[in-house]
């Protein structure tokens, strides 16, 4: 399973939750380069993965509304 396809099983919560989990690591520090990197690149598409879920509530908010105004 691609890591793409992994990130869309995560529930926003899920995401969420990880992504701070990463920040807290890279903010305190004493990761070599190259886990700093991947602990990046992890934080980024756990981010895009949250900017879709937002993206999709924020579809289904808009979807709805036009609904109930026709």
């Amino acid at each position: 399973m691609s890591d793409r396809k992994a990130d869309e099983q995560l529930s926003y919560e899920q995401a969420r939750a990880e992504l701070a989990q990463v920040v807290e690591r890279l903010e305190t520090g004493g990761t070599s380069l190259e886990e700093s990197l991947a602990l990046w690149e992890r934080g980024e598409r756990l981010a895009a993965a949250c900017q879709r879920s937002l993206d999709g509530a924020r579809a289904r908010i808009d979807a709805a509304r036009s609904a109930t105004d026709a």
